[in-house]
């Protein structure tokens, strides 16, 4: 299994070069300064729509949270062992949301697309929708998912895609009782 990343302290350093409180990030990212600040010390994770959010707050691709120092390469390998782990992701209530999520690619930098390996465990307890700016495509490798997309309820199985724009209000669910793998591509 891929090591445990913690983008915490890279959202602190953003933070704190740009002479904001946790308050300033609070406000403008919907997040209380007591989760922020459980966030930076790597106590939770954000999920991803948060995350693209708290991106666009600090004007940096999502993927500045997973890169490493290294040169500007045309193309990456990313080893299945070599991905960042996101576990304990965590909602805008402080509930869990039973899913881990790895970024496939970390060293390229000024990419257009975000590919993200989910793997979602348990049904959430809240159903709360996230929207955020770009788009988004997701393909069900195992299991059998509910997307929600603003009030329409779509099932897909192992080998359904859907792509849409993430204005819309969205939520990806495991059906009850299934572990859901689902590839997904996110756009900024």
């Amino acid at each position: 299994m891929a090591n445990e990343f913690k983008i915490g302290a890279k959202i602190k350093k953003l933070r704190k070069t740009r002479k904001l409180t946790l308050q300033d990030v609070a406000r403008e990212t919907g997040f209380s300064p007591a989760l922020i600040s459980q966030i930076e010390n790597n106590n939770v994770s954000p999920p991803i729509a948060t995350l693209s959010k708290i991106a666009r707050f600090f004007d940096v691709r999502m993927s500045h949270f997973f890169e490493e120092e290294e040169e500007e390469s045309r193309y990456e390998v990313v080893r299945s062992l070599e991905r960042r782990v996101v576990s304990r992701v965590i909602s805008q209530k402080g509930t869990g949301h039973g899913y881990t999520y790895e970024a496939l690619s970390f060293r390229k930098r000024n990419k257009k697309m975000e590919p993200f390996m989910l793997t979602v465990t348990e049904r959430a307890e809240e159903e709360t929708l996230y929207n955020h700016e770009g788009e988004e495509f997701l393909l069900i490798l195992k299991g059998r998912a509910e997307v929600i997309l603003e009030d329409e309820r779509i099932l897909l199985g192992a080998g359904d895609a859907i792509y849409f724009d993430s204005s819309l209000k969205h939520r990806l669910l495991a059906c009850e009782g299934e572990e859901v793998q689902v590839l997904a591509v996110v756009t900024r």
